[in-house]
């Protein structure tokens, strides 16, 4: 089952970026460097058309190092695009998000012509605790949950620098199943949108090959040697015997061993992991645009030999409407 989440105050969101935009020199997309690409907004590339762009990979200090260097150079080889990685709770780094986005924009450099930025991103990518750390107080609520952020701020990070924030804001509808499962995992995702055992076992999935060593190292797994070809189930299962999660008869409580793995994952006793190259998420992309516009044109089908015959009768209307909203949930 795949993972949707854009309530209500995302949709206010997008309209406010909408209107936002015409006025902005660089647009700042904070992403989260343990998934560039699940966390990459494609309704903003979409908005923001040509505008000159910084992908910002944030929390790279909780990422793979080789495979951040991969994610960068794929996204410094995009036109108008600069890309740099980050950890926000750092000074020096932040600044050189200043630098990079003056030399996007060089002619704006003047109280007369101030540069504005706008920074934009998911939910819980840090975005909050980075313009704190830009403005060097406190002027924007942290949190470490999704959606702590709901209102447009703007914050004067020089006499000719203006940047705005926007709250976090996700897409109403995610076709990469991986994705969606990894911003889950991260914690971009509010939980009430999704099952935690589910997400655990996606995680693992995406775990088992490259971190194989980790999930050992971490948990005691049994033959070590065999852990990328078991299934996810059966390593969850395992993860919860080895942290206690067992119920009375022995069985395990997979609900708390998805918690654990999660929880591992997202506070780093992991270790520092990239849940997706540059490779495999463009081979993900690929696979579900096609999906989605075989769908579309099916869609299309139908509604064409609607329109060459008699009107379409009840039964026909709610399939079409139940395709319509097949994007999930849209508040909160």
């Amino acid at each position: 089952m795949s993972i949707q989440w854009f309530p209500g105050h995302m949709n206010v969101t997008k309209k406010a970026i909408a209107e936002r935009i015409k006025d902005i020199d660089v647009v700042i997309e904070l992403l989260d460097a343990r998934l560039p690409g699940s966390s990459a907004n494609p309704m903003l590339a979409e908005m923001t058309g040509h505008r000159r762009r910084l992908k910002v990979l944030n929390k790279q200090d909780m990422a793979d190092i080789a495979r951040t260097e991969a994610w960068l150079a794929h996204y410094n080889a995009l036109p108008d695009t600069k890309a740099i990685g980050l950890d926000a709770s750092e000074p020096r780094p932040a600044q050189r998000l200043l630098q990079a986005c003056r030399e996007l924009a060089p002619h704006r450099s003047s109280m007369t012509k101030p540069l504005r930025l706008m920074i934009c991103g998911v939910p819980n990518v840090g975005k909050s605790t980075l313009m704190n750390t830009l403005a060097g107080r406190k002027a924007a609520k942290t949190g470490d949950e999704a959606g702590v952020t709901r209102i447009e701020q703007r914050i004067n990070l020089a006499d000719d620098v203006y940047l705005f924030d926007t709250p976090g804001m996700l897409w109403p509808k995610i076709i990469v199943d991986k994705a969606g499962y990894h911003l889950a995992a991260s914690g971009a995702v509010g939980r009430n949108a999704y099952d935690e055992e589910e997400v655990a076992l996606e995680l693992i999935n995406s775990l088992k090959g490259p971190y194989a060593d980790r999930l050992v190292a971490r948990f005691k797994l049994a033959d070590p040697d065999t852990i990328p070809q078991r299934h996810d189930e059966e390593l969850l299962e395992e993860i919860g015997r080895r942290r206690g999660a067992v119920m009375s008869g022995g069985r395990v409580n997979m609900q708390k061993a998805s918690e654990v793995a999660l929880n591992d994952f997202r506070d780093l006793s992991l270790g520092r992991i990239t849940l997706e190259t540059p490779e495999e998420f463009s081979a993900w992309l690929a696979a579900a645009e096609a999906i989605e516009a075989e769908r579309q044109a099916k869609k299309l089908a139908r509604q064409k030999k609607r329109r060459g015959g008699a009107a379409a009768g009840p039964v026909e209307q709610e399939a079409d409407e139940t395709d319509e909203a097949d994007h999930g949930p849209d508040g909160e």
